[in-house]
């Protein structure tokens, strides 16, 4: 973790910072010295498609990859 004084946090170290939090860094802030803020990254979302559970796909109340399967003579 870097930590920056807040009066370097103006100008080209502004950029800098964040640059480091945008590849996932934390930068932890300091005023005289001592910490009064972190900026963290925000964790990617997960999409909500990737939150549920998988159901298995089913015809006529029985899963296709048994139908397959069957159809297969395995």
């Amino acid at each position: 973790m870097q930590a920056i004084e807040l009066s370097k946090l103006i100008g080209k170290d502004f950029a800098t910072c964040f640059a480091r939090v945008e590849a996932g860094q934390t930068v932890r802030v300091l005023r005289n010295g001592k910490p009064i803020a972190e900026i963290q990254p925000i964790p990617p979302r997960t999409p909500s498609w990737k939150q549920r559970p998988a159901r298995p796909l089913t015809l006529g109340g029985k899963a296709i990859s048994r139908l397959i399967l069957e159809a297969r003579g395995n």
